[in-house]
């Protein structure tokens, strides 16, 4: 490396460039006298990107006044403690790994579990099992496959896990009670966004209504609202785009996209683009992005729920449901589906999957078409990219 930082380095001095430092003297050293320089709460110390799920990524400069933030979601909504051993499998390339599985646990003094090979469910499981780890966090990806691969559906008997969390998009019910029963501990599903950190969550620490499913309830030091296309609040059981009331919110901290790539803020409201119903409880329940929902027939359809319901078939191993342009529904609703091991493509495997919907949802949040994938495109942080399939079901037809 030019130029190489300092290097210390242990042991016998053979190995030493004349540059290096020795790790004894080093420690030996006085202490430092002059105080760390004080900086502003609104000075960076992160330079991000959104993760790219419908559209190109865009800056976000962390301040220091996150860290209130990071260090709330951690004790309240993951349930960090210091005698925790904690594993976040998210990648430090994405927000969730680098606020929650380095920053955040530093902040509370626990200990963090890295492991740099590529997912898969083997290792996961041996790397749990070797370092005893008592507290997981995950994205719904990899839930999916550890659950596919059926390695874990007994582990809760060889593993020390207490507690579990979830975020990137949301985890279905299926999914959600084979945590429990296979790892032996709960689940909760989070809700947050590169720009905010986690805003809404389901909280292990906070006793709150917990529906199997939903986003939960703000964390504390935000205030979540519904606003509808004039930017009015929504009540309760109406489906609107969730926003920040900034000025109610004390803990917020972003001050918008770093290159001013685009304005998400509006009368005092930061504008997430998801779609979003707040439940009577207080609660909320995701329902889509803005641009995922599904209008079929004049019904507006959220992808979630069409997904989750395809996900209860035991041949599937994940789903993902767009809309596609149809010239008598406006939209039909299209899966696309990928099999676990041990099945194969049929169109009786798909009637079966349209009928499992149909019986669960309704007659107009059913999937006239399903195609079998080997994979669905995905941000690295595991998130699907649901444009892409739009765009792959909208493509003009070529012979």
């Amino acid at each position: 490396l030019e130029p190489c930082p300092p290097v210390l380095t242990i042991g016998e001095a053979s190995a030493r460039r004349e540059t290096d430092l020795d790790w004894q003297a080093a420690l030996d050293h006085p202490a430092l006298d002059q105080a760390p320089p004080r900086l502003s709460s609104e000075a960076p110390f992160l330079q991000m990107f959104t993760s790219g799920t419908v559209g190109k990524p865009k800056g976000v400069a962390v301040p220091l006044k996150a860290m209130m933030a990071f260090a709330l979601y951690m004790e309240l909504a993951v349930d960090l403690k210091r005698e925790d051993r904690f594993w976040n499998m998210a990648d430090p390339g994405w927000a969730y790994g680098l606020y929650y599985a380095i920053v955040g646990p530093l902040l509370l003094g626990a200990t963090t579990h890295f492991c740099e090979a590529g997912f898969s469910a083997e290792g996961a499981l041996a790397f749990m099992q070797r370092h005893r780890i008592t507290n997981f966090a995950a994205a719904p990806t990899a839930y999916r496959l550890m659950k596919a691969s059926a390695l874990f559906d007994e582990a809760h008997r060889t593993l020390a896990l207490r507690a579990a969390s979830s975020a990137g998009e949301p985890l279905n019910t299926e999914v959600v009670n084979w945590v429990e029963a296979s790892l032996g501990c709960p689940v909760m599903d989070h809700y947050g966004q590169t720009e905010t950190g986690m805003t809404c969550n389901n909280h292990h620490r906070l006793e709150h209504p917990k529906h199997v499913g939903g986003m939960g309830v703000p964390l504390p030091g935000y205030r979540l609202a519904i606003l509808d296309a004039e930017y009015n609040e929504l009540p309760p059981g109406q489906p609107g785009v969730l926003a920040v009331d900034i000025d109610r919110s004390p803990v917020h901290f972003f001050p918008g996209y770093t290159w001013q790539e685009k304005d998400p803020f509006v009368k005092g409201y930061y504008l997430t683009g998801d779609v979003v119903v707040q439940n009577e409880d207080g609660t909320f329940q995701f329902a889509g992005r803005d641009d995922d929902i599904i209008t079929t027939a004049g019904y507006r359809v959220g992808p979630t729920d069409v997904e989750n319901s395809v996900m209860t078939h035991p041949a599937v191993a994940e789903s993902a449901a767009v809309g596609k342009l149809d010239e008598i529904r406006g939209e039909i609703i299209k899966s696309f589906v990928v099999l676990r091991a041990g099945f194969e493509p049929s169109e009786a495997l798909a009637d079966e999957i349209r009928t499992r919907v149909r019986e669960r949802l309704s007659t107009h949040a059913f999937p006239r078409e399903v195609e079998f994938v080997d994979e669905l495109p995905k941000t690295p942080s595991g998130k699907i990219q649901r444009f892409k399939l739009r765009a792959q079901a909208n493509a003009p037809a070529t012979f």
